[in-house]
């Protein structure tokens, strides 16, 4: 069995494990129930939402391992300005690196971000209201789509790749297992911006918007976004700006998901979708 195997399934059985447990303490009893009794009319509600994320991950598939090449030709290499504007921020928070916060940190950004990302769709798939689930996948794709087009746009190596003297790749070095399955998503240039920060608080900020149905989600979310925020930084992946910059990423994605434009934009996807589920549903 390769390495890359052999991670792969210790992410499915954690993140499997986390899932489960998560339901059982952060989810209310009752919600099977709703599923048994609506589960057939909530997945024709939610259905365009998800063909509409599953087309944006397939392109990102397909595309991911030519931006580069595209970015090289078209793009700005922003590099020089990131560290021109943050200087030795990295590798000054790496002066609190420490074996626990380290083998932590790791944790939370593979671990923690795929069970961040996995389990909201479980959750909301249980919530009353199907409307924060379809809204979650919009912005899911959201994000991977602009995340996508700005990789194309910006060159930006990571500070551990510019600053290499003064940046360990701490996740790297200390578990080396892990760089095979981060290179299949990550290039050495598409940390601008950062889609770990983006796409975990997107989840945070939906998991505070469903707080009074799921109050201890609102709770562990925020926690789990924040530290995988700075573990992008502590591990010398990313510089703080891609942070900020995935900070203002999510907030777009959560606002177009909530107001409904993303719905314009794929409706030829909401029509396949009414046909393939048999029924018109409510969109956005």
């Amino acid at each position: 069995m390769s390495i890359l195997t052999t991670v792969l399934l210790q992410v499915v059985v954690v993140v499997t494990v986390l899932c489960i447990g998560g339901a059982a303490m952060l989810v209310r009893g009752g919600r099977l129930e709703l599923l048994r009794r609506d589960g057939r009319a909530r997945v024709h509600e939610v259905a365009p939402a998800f063909v509409a994320l599953g087309a944006a991950l397939a392109v990102n598939a397909v595309v991911r391992d030519h931006v580069p090449k595209v970015a090289w030709l078209v793009g700005v290499n922003i590099t020089g300005y990131i560290h021109a504007i943050e200087g030795g921020f990295v590798p000054w928070l790496q002066t609190f690196a420490t074996p626990a916060a380290t083998a932590y940190f790791s944790a939370t950004y593979v671990f923690g971000y795929t069970f961040v990302l996995v389990f909201p769709l479980l959750a909301y798939l249980l919530h009353p209201d199907p409307r924060h689930l379809r809204e979650l996948a919009v912005a899911y794709g959201l994000n991977y789509v602009i995340g996508l087009v700005c990789y194309a746009v910006f060159v930006a190596y990571g500070p551990r790749n510019l600053l290499a003297d003064q940046v360990e790749p701490l996740l790297y070095s200390t578990y080396p297992q892990y760089m095979e399955l981060v290179a299949q998503v990550n290039t050495n240039t598409n940390v601008f911006p950062s889609l770990h920060t983006s796409l975990s608080l997107t989840v945070a900020a939906f998991a505070v918007r469903t707080r009074d149905t799921y109050p201890a989600w609102a709770v562990v979310a925020p926690v789990l976004a924040g530290s995988i925020v700075v573990a992008t930084m502590y591990l010398g992946i990313h510089w703080a700006t891609d942070v900020v910059a995935g900070a203002l990423l999510a907030a777009l994605c959560v606002t177009l998901a909530r107001r409904g434009v993303p719905a314009a934009v794929v409706a030829h996807v909401r029509s396949a979708g009414r046909r393939r589920v048999g029924g018109p549903g409510r969109w956005l």
